[in-house]
C-alpha cells in the first residue's frame, strides 16, 4: 500500500497544540508523547503534531503557506463551524466570507497553520 495517511504539523508546544486540536475535533488524541502528539482522523488519516524542539527535529523550512482543511456538507455547516471556533477563540485570519467555491473562513491554529473551512465540490 502507497498511499498517504500521516498529516505533519510542526509545532512549537505539542501539548498546547493537542488541547486546541482536542477542542476542534472534538476528540482525544490517538498518541501523546512530550515532543509528538497524533489524531486518528479516520480510520487511514492521521494528524501529527511535532515538537520543533524534538532531538530528532530537523526542517530546513520555515513559514506556513499550506492549509488544512475541513470540508462540510452544506453551507449551514460552514456557518456553524464558524461561530463555533469564534466562541472557542480560535484566530480567524479570514472571516466568512464567499469564495468562487462557496462559503469559507480561514483560522489559524496556535502555531499559525492555517485551518480553511469550506464546502465539498458539488462535482
Amino acid at each position: 500500500m502507497n498511499r498517504p495517511n500521516l498529516l505533519v504539523l510542526y509545532v512549537a508546544d505539542p501539548l498546547r497544540s493537542s488541547a486546541f486540536y482536542r477542542q476542534l475535533l472534538q476528540q482525544a488524541p490517538s498518541s501523546e508523547f512530550p515532543s509528538y502528539v497524533s489524531f486518528a482522523l479516520n480510520d487511514q488519516l492521521h494528524l501529527g503534531l511535532w515538537s520543533e524542539q524534538a532531538d530528532n527535529f530537523q526542517s530546513s523550512g520555515s513559514g506556513h503557506r499550506s492549509e488544512f482543511g475541513y470540508l462540510v456538507e452544506r453551507e449551514a455547516d460552514v456557518e456553524m463551524l464558524y461561530a463555533r471556533w469564534r466562541a472557542l477563540g480560535v484566530e480567524i485570519e479570514q472571516p466568512l466570507a464567499r469564495a468562487v467555491f462557496g462559503p469559507t473562513f480561514v483560522a489559524l491554529d496556535p502555531d499559525g497553520h492555517r485551518l480553511r473551512v469550506c464546502m465539498r465540490d458539488a462535482s
